[in-house]
């Protein structure tokens, strides 16, 4: 059964590995030497990863939580974007902490600005942006009805284990990967497997 959208966001929110990174917090941007880092940008980085920081998946069963962090992930892309209006944002950190904020959005538009930020950031000098960049044009896109291609985000419905499908395996080779710091396939399917597993030792048997 096709989930709707906003249910869709919020099962991704809730099973998105981060395969080259900590599961759901992302390490803080560091200044990459060109020019001054914005600070209210890295303050709100700071919000939007300390809310993902060692969270307990099953906290995504909770619908209160669930709505309460959607509102204040939409309330930090207000504030980003208008910051990058203003043209405030200067350094490839900026870029790259906007790019997170905008990857936590609701709709494709959301992704696809989270990928053109990912990508000024790389172009700034930020080689850190490199996963976030691959991993902002998967989840594009995953929410348009395209299969993702280089295996950066995984759904859940329901009941059923985690998947990386729909997956286009074949147009990106591991060596491309590479580049954007993004696992093989062989260990990507090798992670979400312990995954499922953990997930299926974990829930209660009838």
């Amino acid at each position: 059964m096709r989930l709707s959208r906003p249910s869709l966001a919020a099962a991704m929110s809730a099973v998105v590995l981060a395969f080259a990174a900590p599961a759901f917090a992302q390490d803080a941007p560091s200044d990459n030497a060109r020019g001054q880092d914005n600070a209210e940008m890295a303050a709100i980085f700071a919000a939007d990863q300390a809310v993902r920081q060692n969270i307990d998946p099953q906290k995504f069963r909770d619908r209160a939580f669930v709505e309460q962090m959607h509102a204040a992930d939409a309330a930090r892309r207000v504030q980003t974007r208008a910051l990058l209006d203003a043209g405030a944002l200067k350094t490839g950190a900026d870029y790259r902490a906007a790019a997170f904020v905008f990857q936590h959005g609701s709709t494709p538009e959301d992704y696809l600005l989270a990928h053109s930020l990912a990508v000024a950031a790389v172009a700034k000098g930020d080689a850190d942006a490199a996963w976030i960049a691959a991993a902002t044009l998967d989840r594009y896109l995953q929410m348009t009805d395209k299969p993702q291609i280089y295996g950066t985000q995984t759904r859940k419905t329901r009941d059923a284990p985690a998947t990386l499908e729909p997956y286009d395996r074949a147009l990106v080779p591991d060596s491309l990967r590479a580049v954007f710091g993004v696992p093989p396939q062989a260990e990507q399917d090798a992670r979400l497997a312990v995954v499922n597993a953990a997930t299926e030792a974990a829930t209660p048997k009838p």
